[in-house]
């Protein structure tokens, strides 16, 4: 059938509250231009991000009313261990609040002044953890991740050239893990292929680096996988995912991601000494080593979500979803990161607006002037996110490219919705000169997307 429906059925709704373009304009400036300073409540159609927003199903809602809430060893907490130790193979399994608690206790662990942690691409919170602990993030995708227009089957695949240079330049023993990030979410929600991390495996165990996974989209990586990559289109997921995990000595995962659920992550380790001394601290930060800072229900949902998450049905749906909105701008003339990715489609905000310089945030700009024209909330991921100043000179280091990222929600929004968002896009693709930059007007040290406020830039644009 040409038609991929959703493998589910909507046993409950939530209004959506619609406001007018009015509204909304005084809606943006009391958020200092800052979608994330939005209320929820008036956002039309939240594609902010698909972490914590999955719908979840029947059965997770059961599991949640059979939650044990016992503090140490709750059979939630062995139901929860058992599955995911079945999907992985890890022996050390850390229940945490989510996947930056994981990220955190790990570099606290291993990172330090003097050490650089390698990635595909780091994300926001995993770069600002890793920098947090006093060590160096280091991005090194290969060249094709970093231009929307290559339709690269694998573009976020790490280059194993630019590994090697960087164990020769710094040495080995100050790299204390190398991560790949899976999907990877800064460089377009692209796919890494298996055997690129197979051969990032082998390079890291001949220079006696542990490997690590920023596993958040595992199952969608896996799917990509299945689909793209010579010789495993007659496996199952489930196999792929095992020799994804089985490549790895640990890994952090927010299960709000491919856990279908609203909270809650892990942290997954080989290293007996290393994972006793994470448990150490998971009990000073978190809790108690079989809850890790979550309620019972919240195991038994997680549980059941990363059960879920390996129906190809399902996946197949998932992917074939977030495509359809990828196609869909780009028959209306609208650039994206080529080929669209897993959890999101990200529009190429340079193309979008050639004429506001990245000093002036296009993506930020962009974003902004779609919730004004359509109550459709996004996120910038370009100069906002990731530029910082040179140490040498001093200047602004942008990103290699500027770009806004919708985020589909699991399980949440129907066809209609995302023919909204494409025709909203559509339209205001027709009328992007209008578009406004923005300047900074006040902003924290770290993470400064979160919490920043802007201002327009006046004679810039119409909007």
């Amino acid at each position: 059938m040409k038609t991929i429906i959703e493998p589910f059925r909507i046993k409950m709704v939530e209004p959506i509250k619609l406001t007018s373009e009015s509204q909304r304009d005084a809606i943006l400036r009391r958020a200092h231009f800052n979608p994330f300073q939005i209320p929820a409540e008036d956002v039309l159609i939240d594609l902010l991000t698909d972490s914590g927003t999955s719908a979840m199903s029947s059965e997770q809602w059961a599991g949640m009313l059979r939650g044990d809430e016992s503090y140490a060893g709750a059979k939630s907490w062995f139901r929860f261990e058992a599955v995911m130790r079945e999907l992985t193979g890890m022996p050390h399994i850390l229940p945490t609040h989510q996947g930056r608690a994981s990220e955190r206790i790990l570099f606290e662990l291993v990172g330090g002044p003097g050490k650089f942690v390698p990635n595909n691409n780091h994300f926001d919170t995993t770069r600002a953890n890793v920098e947090h602990s006093g060590a160096v993030a280091v991005d090194l995708v290969i060249d094709e991740g970093s231009h929307p227009r290559i339709p690269h089957p694998f573009k976020g695949n790490m280059d194993p050239h630019k590994l090697r240079a960087l164990i020769a330049e710094v040495g080995a023993a100050n790299i204390p893990v190398c991560m790949i990030t899976v999907t990877n979410n800064s460089g377009g929600g692209q796919p890494v292929s298996l055997s690129n991390i197979r051969e990032i495996r082998r390079l890291c165990d001949k220079h006696h680096i542990p490997l690590y996974l920023d596993a958040c989209r595992f199952a969608e990586n896996a799917w990509f996988i299945k689909k793209r990559e010579t010789g495993q289109q007659d496996r199952s997921v489930k196999d792929i995912v095992r020799d994804i995990f089985s490549l790895a000595d640990g890994a952090t995962i927010s299960a709000k991601k491919d856990g279908l659920v609203n909270i809650g992550g892990v942290l997954l380790m080989r290293d007996d000494v290393l994972a006793e001394r994470a448990n150490n601290l998971l009990i000073l930060t978190e809790g108690f080593v079989t809850y890790g800072g979550l309620a019972g229900r919240d195991l038994e949902a997680m549980a059941q979500g990363f059960t879920e998450v390996l129906d190809e049905d399902y996946l197949q749906y998932r992917i074939r979803s977030v495509e359809y909105l990828g196609d869909g701008l780009r028959k209306a003339g609208v650039q994206i990161v080529e080929p669209p990715g897993g959890h999101a489609i990200y529009i190429d905000a340079s193309e979008f607006c050639p004429h506001i310089p990245p000093d002036n945030f296009p993506g930020q700009a962009l974003l902004c002037a779609l919730y004004r024209h359509a109550g459709i909330r996004a996120v910038e991921i370009g100069s906002v996110m990731f530029a910082h100043p040179d140490p040498d000179t001093g200047k602004t280091v942008h990103p290699p490219m500027q770009l806004v990222r919708l985020a589909i929600p699991r399980r949440v929004y129907t066809q209609s919705h995302i023919d909204y968002v494409i025709e909203a896009a559509g339209e205001l693709f027709q009328q992007r000169e209008r578009i406004k930059g923005l300047k900074i007007v006040e902003a924290p040290k770290v993470l400064r997307h979160f919490t920043a406020k802007f201002e327009e830039i006046a004679g810039q644009g119409l909007l």
